[in-house]
């Protein structure tokens, strides 16, 4: 009995254990099953939309349009996120090794998913650590960034996470999976992207980081709000130096490099990449008007809008980045100079800054600034009334003011602030190689966050006596002048009807002097207004106009004789153009700033086509640079050869400069001295200055400071020291290339030939 009982409950055991591991084994396919179910279910978009192929190969990354020099630095970007596409081989080894150790010590040896850590992370309830991949985190960023707190929703989002994962890892190599990430992920400050973060925290490229910069953006990736270098360095420090543990741990650096890393303090070289802000701001926004209309004119190869915001271009040009902050650098030493003397001279002004005009004047330029204002475009917008609005522009407010010295935090009235700021001398620099059109440099104004008006390509503004080797060359062509010929400096008037001439014109010299016989050469050198208006009367307005088109100025000029003495409103960029021509033995180039457009692949969607047409032969070309060659010897240039002194003008003027080299050039002073000129060249850089204030009205009393040769010339000068300093331009000392058999006598030691005796006496006055 006792037996049987025995055996049947060793059946009954036997039984039980049959069913429970059949159990165990059909639940356990069940569960497979479920889970295989499940990732089908993901993978057909259950739970949400999944990338395809497609959306694998071409991921919508938001890339920012990069702004390129011609010396291969990135000098702005178009962005709604700044982010910018590097590849793998941008990155510096010591940024691989930080990131792998720190976010993924396993990640060259998974294929999408880390078993081991996930075991880990599942049976320590998440305790240890999460198990999340490098490649999980780039699907997460590329794909669902959603989150949600719902464990249900957790865990289908972490099931996609392992799709995406595991279509990432067959599509693409380890390599490009760190450089894609590497691409995504948002460093805070409008940085998106390890390319754009280097910039805006180290100025710096990725390939130049050191260790212990990297190991602070590896750092970042685990909460960029959080460890960020500006806000919170401790934190930063402390995040960092576990990174340089991690790199100890794998063995990419050994003890000593860590502790000596771990030493090291936080340190920044910050620049917050904006539109404002930056190298070449005016160039950037001159360049943005220019691609917003390309945009409408080109169209993808699908047909689709090019958006200059997201499709991550790369637009090549022809700025020099150094020649671009050697120009920004002289514009801001200069100015800032001049500009201390300008506030001195305004305290003795009443109407400050204004010179000899109405009241009645000075409110109308106040008020068409203040309805022009952003502060009125807001009011307005706020249903406000015309007399609300004005009233609000007599309140104090506390704002923030440019100076020379940095930002200023103050307190004044808006409509203060307004002729605080009227105050300002603005300047327009262009440099431009000739032989090709290629503009080097672009400098619209001192400070483009305060003052957005371009005065390169926006700005016309009088020239002066810069107008008149127009009319010499004019004269040169038609007439088989030289500059060594010689022509009557005496009073001189054109009678009513000639040269459509309403009213006789006497035009007087600028020192009230005459010269009697002299060459044309010395002529030009001491900018004469009598002998320029002769030269103007023998070939007439529509023959110099005709040239000046045909120099590519589009500038409406008046068929007047007066245009002689520069009484027309010419673009910086226009001016240098034309002088170029001169330079480049009579060949007209259009200016050019860029060289290619790249799509975000790198395929080239665009490339200009150079313009250019003869002006004039090559004689007379020279002869017009050894003109100008006479100004700076001993004319109104010639302040550029010499030592100078050490009283408070030449502190303002720069002295000394002592160039030996040629160089050919022409000073420019407009009436009341509202606008100074320099118009200076060496044989491969044409660059022009401008100098004065945004209203005409507001200038400098006395010819002393408002002259072309002290306000515009030192810019030019200093410019021209830097890029001399810096060898690697390669910006010519040489001669100017003389024609072969030049036809035209321009070596003035022989008698001069006369062309012209007569004499109108006539003391009318007339500013040059």
């Amino acid at each position: 009995m006792t037996t049987k009982k025995k055996n049947n409950s060793n059946k009954n055991k036997s039984s039980d254990y049959k069913r429970y591991t059949k159990n165990f084994w059909k639940f356990f396919a069940y569960g497979i099953s479920g889970i295989i179910l499940l990732f089908l279910l993901a993978s057909w978009g259950l739970f949400g939309t999944m990338p395809s192929f497609e959306d694998l190969e071409n991921p919508d990354s938001n890339l920012a349009t990069e702004i390129i020099s011609a010396d291969g630095v990135v000098i702005g970007k178009y962005f709604q996120q700044n982010r910018s596409q590097l590849k793998y081989s941008d990155l510096p080894k010591n940024f691989v090794d930080a990131l792998v150790a720190t976010e993924d010590e396993r990640f060259y040896e998974h294929s999408g998913i880390d078993g081991r850590g996930t075991l880990r992370a599942i049976s320590s309830l998440g305790r240890a650590g999460g198990a999340s991949t490098l490649t999980q985190q780039l699907a997460k960023q590329l794909f669902h960034r959603e989150g949600s707190k719902f464990l249900p929703f957790r865990i289908a989002q972490k099931i996609k996470e392992w799709i995406i994962a595991i279509r990432l890892e067959r599509q693409y190599t380890k390599n490009e999976i760190i450089a894609m990430y590497c691409n995504v992920y948002d460093f805070g400050n409008f940085s998106v992207g390890v390319s754009s973060a280097a910039q805006t925290y180290f100025s710096k490229t990725p390939k130049q980081l050191t260790v212990d910069e990297s190991a602070i953006l590896v750092g970042m990736f685990k909460n960029s709000t959080l460890y960020n270098p500006v806000r919170n360095p401790q934190g930063v420090k402390n995040r960092r130096n576990v990174v340089l543990a991690q790199m100890e741990k794998s063995r990419m650096i050994s003890t000593a490099e860590k502790l000596k890393y771990q030493e090291l303090p936080i340190s920044l070289n910050f620049k917050l990449e904006s539109h404002r802000e930056g190298t070449a701001t005016y160039f950037r926004e001159y360049l943005r008007d220019y691609m917003k209309k390309w945009a409408e004119d080109n169209k993808k190869a699908d047909g689709s809008d090019y958006d200059i915001y997201k499709d991550g271009l790369k637009i090549y040009t022809t700025i020099d980045s150094r020649m671009q902050l050697h120009a920004e650098a002289a514009v801001s030493a200069h100015l800032a100079n001049l500009q201390e003397e300008f506030f001195i001279q305004a305290k003795k002004n009443k109407n400050a800054p204004f010179v000899n005009i109405s009241d009645k004047e000075t409110q109308r330029i106040l008020t068409q600034a203040m309805k022009s204002s952003n502060r009125w475009s807001v009011l307005k917008s706020m249903d406000k009334t015309d007399e609300e609005i004005i009233k609000s522009f007599d309140v104090k407010t506390k704002m923030t003011v440019f100076t020379w010295k940095g930002e200023k935090d103050t307190t004044m009235t808006p409509m203060d602030s307004i002729r605080y700021y009227k105050h300002f001398l603005q300047s327009g620099l262009m440099a431009m190689e000739p032989q090709t059109g290629s503009i080097k440099a672009w400098v619209g104004g001192i400070n483009y966050k305060y003052f957005q008006y371009d005065h390169v390509g926006q700005g016309a503004r009088q020239v002066g006596s810069t107008f008149k080797p127009f009319v010499y060359a004019t004269a040169i062509e038609q007439l088989n002048m030289s500059p060594c010929d010689s022509i009557i400096d005496a009073p001189f008037t054109i009678p009513v009807g000639r040269h459509h001439v309403t009213a006789a014109w006497t035009p007087r010299n600028s020192d009230n002097r005459y010269r009697g016989m002299i060459t044309l050469k010395k002529a030009l050198a001491n900018s004469i207004n009598t002998v320029s208006a002769k030269l103007m009367d023998k070939v007439g307005p529509e023959a110099v106009v005709k040239l000046t088109h045909k120099l590519g100025i589009k500038s409406e000029i008046p068929l007047q004789p007066s245009i002689a003495l520069g009484a027309v409103d010419i673009t910086v960029e226009q001016m240098v153009a034309a002088y170029s021509t001169f330079a480049n033995q009579g060949v007209y180039n259009k200016p050019q700033f860029l060289s290619r457009i790249e799509d975000k692949s790198g395929v080239v969607i665009y490339e200009p086509i150079p313009e250019s047409h003869d002006v004039l032969n090559k004689d007379i070309a020279f002869a017009i640079i050894k003109l100008l060659e006479g100004v700076t010897e001993g004319g109104s240039g010639n302040r550029l050869r010499t030592q100078g002194g050490g009283n408070g003008y030449n502190r303002i003027t720069g002295y000394p400069y002592m160039f030996t080299n040629p160089i050919a050039g022409k000073t420019g002073t407009t009436q009341n001295q509202s606008d100074g000129w320099f118009m200076g060249m060496v044989p491969n850089l044409v660059t022009g200055v401008w100098v004065g204030c945004e209203d005409r009205s507001a200038r400098f009393r006395s010819i002393t400071y408002g002259q072309g040769a002290t306000a515009a010339l030192p810019v030019w000068a200093y410019f021209m020291k830097l890029c001399y300093a810096d060898e690697n331009l390669k910006v010519s000392k040489s001669e100017f290339e003389r024609p072969a058999n030049l036809s035209i006598k321009v070596d003035c030691y022989a008698a001069p030939k006369i062309v012209d005796t007569t004499a109108v006496q006539n003391t009318d006055e007339f500013e040059f």
